[in-house]
């Protein structure tokens, strides 16, 4: 029996790191879609202020399977 998919975007942001942002919107899309099963980053942008990097941003893809 097959499957299908749906695909979704997200932004998703932190102080810290891009992996920490990606981690930050994964576990949220998974809090609110069911059957998760992956995600692509699409984009990626930081704020600067002051010369230093104060916000990482990813803009993802994420992919959950239908029931």
């Amino acid at each position: 029996m097959g499957s299908v998919a749906r695909i979704t975007n997200i932004s998703a942001r932190s102080e810290q790191s891009f992996d920490d942002a990606v981690r930050v919107g994964i576990e949220r899309a998974n809090a609110t879609l069911r059957k998760v099963q992956g995600a692509w980053v699409k984009d990626q942008k930081v704020e600067v202020e002051g010369g230093n990097i104060t916000v990482f941003q990813v803009a993802l893809e994420v992919t959950f399977v239908l029931e």
